[in-house]
């Protein structure tokens, strides 16, 4: 069986053999040994590499319309951040500089210089650490449904902030109820977490109190200038979990940003509104936007 990429930095970091699918072109590494701990994560269409980094808990299935969609045009890296999915999920403290850390490990193991870079939610504080402190490994950057810090003026909203002094597990479970505006996505996804919390064991709670620590302590306000890629910040106008405003603010402090509001999308509106998300991503990542020098 042959590697799908021969110029991989450290091929002992492999723990399965990367094997060749009929799927796109799929290849599939189910985990990846990063910073000591284990990561799972999938590469699936070539092209220029596109990182997708997933939000709060939640795993990289969470990118699926966004992975069945921009695989036809990019070489598409999604994964588990750690504490959630089958990824390992060690006793904190998390950051979001941790985990951007994590993403560029996994970005030197596949033997990628630079991707475009996409984050939701978590995933795009995730994706600001990386950009501001590897300027040099991000193509175009999209953050979407994000803030940079909590305060009066950003982060969570007032109904988010309720739930701040739950356990991990009815967290979780609330912020379903938040994420989605369509009524038949609040119940589905309402019910796969009630059904996930149930199941969850020591480890997922530790991950859970990990992540949600780190959302916490994310700070990025004052360095979001240190940002030279092209910036796509996308939200919905009624994200019930962070303020919507939030988006404004990131994108008023990175040079030449471009800011795009989706009416009526939901938190999560790359799922509920797929089609819109993925064709604004995309006009974005073929323009011709250029990069701060």
């Amino acid at each position: 069986m042959r590697s799908c990429y021969p110029g991989l930095h450290s091929i002992n970091q492999l723990l399965y053999t990367c094997s060749k699918t009929r799927d796109e072109g799929a290849c599939i590494m189910p985990l990846a040994r990063l910073n000591g701990i284990n990561i799972n994560y999938q590469v699936e269409g070539q092209g220029e590499p596109l990182v997708m980094i997933m939000g709060f808990t939640a795993s990289r299935s969470g990118l699926m319309p966004q992975i069945r969609f921009f695989r036809r045009y990019y070489r598409v890296i999604t994964f588990d951040n750690r504490g959630a999915g089958k990824s390992d999920k060690p006793p904190g403290p998390y950051s979001t500089r941790m985990m951007a850390d994590d993403t560029v490990k996994l970005m030197d193991l596949l033997g990628i210089e630079k991707a475009h870079i996409m984050g939701v939610s978590m995933g795009g504080m995730i994706a600001q650490e990386l950009a501001i402190n590897y300027p040099q490994r991000v193509m175009k950057l999209v953050l979407a449904s994000t803030y940079a810090r909590q305060d009066e003026t950003s982060g969570d909203t007032l109904e988010q902030a309720k739930f701040l002094q739950l356990t991990p597990e009815k967290k979780v479970g609330a912020m379903v109820g938040l994420a989605f505006n369509k009524p038949l996505y609040r119940f589905i996804f309402g019910l796969l977490a009630r059904v996930q919390t149930r199941f969850r064991g020591a480890s997922g709670r530790v991950g859970v109190v990990g992540q949600s620590e780190a959302c916490l302590k994310h700070n990025t306000l004052e360095r979001l200038s240190l940002i030279t890629a092209p910036t796509l910040v996308i939200v919905g106008t009624g994200d019930r979990i962070i303020k919507p405003v939030s988006s404004e603010v990131i994108a008023g402090k990175i040079p030449n940003a471009k800011l795009v509001r989706v009416e009526g999308g939901s938190h999560y509106f790359s799922f509920e509104m797929k089609n819109v998300f993925n064709r604004e991503v995309l006009n974005f990542l073929k323009s011709d936007a250029p990069r701060l020098n």
